[in-house]
């Protein structure tokens, strides 16, 4: 089943934030309850109970919260349902203050230990293989992509649309079948379903992808080409190397 973005849940605040403060964690000599840091990370549960998490970081930090700012961190959309709580393999967009880091026995700092200011579930799906069957669910309304980057195996975008009421859905395809050496570069396309919404405000997301499905058998890595169109009727294309 397509996971949704939920429209109230858009990150157009942190927008601004998210690639202007990571450059932050090498100042390690200046931690204050006044700076925070924003970045994309990785979720894992080491605790049930009580409920404890460490966040893997995409830049290869290790961190462990130890401080909320506010009552539930841990929870969608701000409720008490176990069921709703975030869970080992969930991406996220993290907001957090650093408040002391630990050595290992050569000097260098190997977990840092934060406040979380604020956290946010971010969209992480497989590839898809566009088929007969799929195709209208998968749609082909405009997306605007204003950001690409890939960590990882993971492919990671920064996108705006358009809408209004309606929920929106977005996935990355492929066409179906075996991959060999002859598809390289393999061709994805991202795609946006709309779902009949209208056009009257903007709207900002991320969303990440897995590129475990493009792997080849017998290479190390595959070369892939992304495309996708606009709302001008232009193309959007990125080239990249997903090594493994």
């Amino acid at each position: 089943m397509e996971e949704k973005i939920m429209k109230k849940n858009v990150l157009i605040i942190l927008l601004s934030l998210v690639f202007g403060f990571t450059s932050c964690m090498k100042d390690d000599d200046a931690y204050s309850l006044g700076k925070i840091w924003v970045g994309f990370g990785m979720l894992e549960q080491v605790s049930s109970d009580p409920v404890d998490y460490i966040i893997h970081m995409d830049n290869g930090n290790t961190l462990y919260p130890v401080v909320s700012g506010y009552q539930l961190p841990w929870y969608y959309h701000g409720t008490n349902d176990p069921n709703s709580r975030l869970q080992t393999g969930d991406r996220i967009l993290l907001n957090y203050t650093i408040l002391g880091d630990k050595r290992d026995g050569d000097g260098e700092i190997d977990k840092f230990y934060i406040r979380v200011n604020e956290v946010k579930k971010i969209l992480l799906k497989d590839i898809l293989d566009i088929t007969d069957e799929n195709r209208d669910s998968i749609g082909n309304d405009p997306v605007v992509v204003k950001k690409v980057w890939q960590t990882d195996s993971l492919l990671n975008f920064e996108i705006k649309y358009w809408g209004r009421y309606e929920v929106h859905y977005i996935n990355l395809v492929k066409a179906p079948g075996e991959l060999t050496e002859d598809d390289l570069p393999i061709e994805l396309e991202l795609r946006h379903n709309a779902n009949g919404d209208q056009r009257d405000v903007p709207f900002a997301a991320f969303a990440s992808f897995r590129l475990n499905e493009i792997q080849i058998p017998g290479l190390d890595s595959v070369e892939y080409k992304v495309t996708g169109k606009d709302y001008e009727g232009k193309t959007f294309e990125h080239k990249g190397v997903y090594h493994y």
